[in-house]
């Protein structure tokens, strides 16, 4: 089967997250997409964020890095999944690489959902599993349960980081 690299950024900003709704898919997604060629999953994943939110992002690492003195060493994604894609062209898989990401702090947070697509998604709205109004079409749909659970995970991962360095987050 014909597998691609992809990237997904969890932005997070306080205790919220940005997702779009995907109308080729049916899902609540947060940014992502491609790994273009010669680009690494930590330069994509900030990539596809700025260019589908307008939010400069820096990736917050969940563990502490190797003492490597003579390699590079990129932050580790956050979740791996491999998900089937079914388009009428045929089915190929997506082996996604999730990040964590919030904006980079002294630089503005655009209003998502007025200049990109998105919509912020609280906490709160993650774990009641409301649907979310799909406002192109005037219906309603639930945000898938991994999404939902990674997304709850990204939150917590900011706050404990904030928490850590002594900051809002």
């Amino acid at each position: 089967m014909e597998r691609h690299f992809t990237v997904t950024g969890f932005v997070v900003d306080g205790a919220r997250t940005a997702l779009h709704w995907h109308p080729k898919l049916s899902l609540w997604l947060p940014p992502g997409g491609h790994i273009d060629p010669d680009e690494d999953p930590v330069q994509a994943v900030l990539r596809e964020v700025l260019e589908e939110t307008g939010i400069t992002a820096e990736i917050v690492p969940h563990r502490q890095p190797y003492t490597f003195r003579n390699v590079t060493q990129l932050p580790s994604p956050f979740s791996m999944i491999v998900a089937d894609v079914v388009e009428p062209q045929g089915t190929h898989q997506h082996i996604d690489l999730a990040y964590v990401v919030r904006p980079v702090a002294g630089v503005p947070v655009v209003a998502a959902e007025k200049d990109h697509g998105f919509v912020w998604v609280t906490e709160a709205e993650l774990r009641s599993d409301a649907p979310l109004p799909v406002i192109s079409c005037g219906v309603e749909a639930s945000i898938a349960l991994d999404v939902r659970e990674v997304a709850l995970a990204a939150i917590a991962l900011v706050r404990e980081t904030a928490a850590a360095h002594g900051s809002a987050g």
